[in-house]
This record gives C-alpha cells, structure tokens and sequence, in this order.
C-alpha cells in the first residue's frame, strides 16, 4: 500500500500536469506497453525479467520461456537450471529465476492458478512489486492500481517538476495526488515511450521535445538560445 501523507500539489503544478497529459495525448495517442506476452501470466513473468534489462532483451528471451512453461503450473514445477538457462541474457538470472519460480508457485499454491485482481495479493508474490502489479493490473485489466514508476518515469517526472522525490513509492505518491485517476495508466506508457525517443537520459533531445514549453528542465543546463 502506498502510504498517505503526499504533499499538495500547489496550483502551478495543478497546471504543470494538465500540460504535460495533453502534450503526451497529442505526442502519443498510441504508447502501449513494449512486452510481448499474451495474458496476465506472461505479462507479469516477463515484466519480472524487464528488471535491469531492455524490453527488447526480454522479448527475444521469453518465446522460448513459455514454449516451455506455458502456464503457472509448468514454471511451478520447472527446474531452476533449465529456467536459468532460458533467462540467462537477462541479467540477474539466477535470482530472477528464482523469483519466476517462487511467482508461479504462489499463484497455484494460493489462487489455484488464477490471476489475482488486487495488487495487495500480486505483490505478496515473490519478485512481483508495485510497479510490476501496476504494470500487469493496467495493461491486462484496465485497473488503475496506482502509477507505473520505471526509470523512465521517476526521471521525467523530476524534470517536469511534478516531483521532488527520488523514491519510486514517494514519487507514486505524488503522481497519484496529482494527476487524474483514469490517466494512470496512459501517463505511465507515453512517458516511457518519451524516454526511449527524445527524452534520453544524458542526451534529450529538448529541441524537438513536444513538452518543452511546460518542462522545468529540473538538473538540465539552459538551453542555448
């Protein structure tokens, strides 16, 4: 649970933020999420494997890892090794094995194998989140649980001036105080997609940038005029 106690956004930031959800709209009608999967299961497995790696990473890996274990009850029973072998490129992939496991067993020891809809429950899965409940719980059920907080978001949003935290649970918090409950889910997508094509971490490309005009540019040099 995110806890309460956020700080109240000021009628500046108010206006900030109606900006910035219009310029994303305009920029990205269309940003969805970038892992492959079909279902919550796959979705929530690779979201786990998207840890410290590239979503192109994860869906050149995860083909192979639902070839052979197609269900919760499969991963359930699988050997480690031959998880790890699969996952490997990952990164991490011995805990992220594990974690993939111990989160195929929990939703077959505790909810028979079916998807929990809360994300008190998913996140009480081993390797399974917030942003991870978030992310399966918006792109798979429509459910605005809370905001997806990535690098991607936790960066931006410090630019834009939406936030102050570097805490992805306080920044949460804050986007949560601030923006429209039925944005969650779309702020959290176009944003990210920001990330990947102009807002690039050590190089933005502000020039071209659809939301410089209400940017705060929070830690950037001045633009050259």
């Amino acid at each position: 649970m995110v806890r309460s106690g956020c700080s109240v956004p000021n009628d500046e930031t108010r206006s900030r933020a109606k900006k910035v959800l219009r310029g994303l709209k305009r920029a990205y009608p269309d940003a969805e999420c970038a892992l492959h999967h079909d279902g919550p299961f796959q979705l929530l497995a690779a979201t786990i494997l998207s840890a410290q790696c590239t979503d192109e990473r994860v869906n050149m890996v995860t083909p192979a890892l639902f070839e052979k274990f197609p269900t919760a009850e499969t991963l359930a029973k699988g050997r480690i090794r031959d998880i790890e072998r699969i996952v490997k490129s990952t990164g991490f992939f011995r805990a992220k094995a594990k974690s993939l496991k111990g989160m195929a067993q929990g939703l077959v020891a505790d909810h028979g194998g079916e998807f929990p809809r809360d994300v008190e429950d998913l996140i009480k899965l081993p390797g399974v989140g917030r942003k991870t409940a978030n992310v399966v719980l918006g792109v798979c059920y429509g459910i605005a649980s809370g905001v997806v907080v990535d690098t991607h978001v936790k960066r931006i949003s410090n630019l834009l001036g939406l936030t102050t935290e570097g805490n992805p649970e306080k920044i949460e918090r804050d986007l949560m105080g601030l923006l429209p409950k039925k944005e969650w889910i779309a702020y959290s997508h176009r944003i990210i997609h920001h990330g990947r094509k102009i807002c690039i971490a050590r190089r933005p490309q502000c020039p071209e940038c659809p939301l410089l005009r209400c940017c705060e540019r929070v830690g950037l040099p001045p633009l050259e005029s």
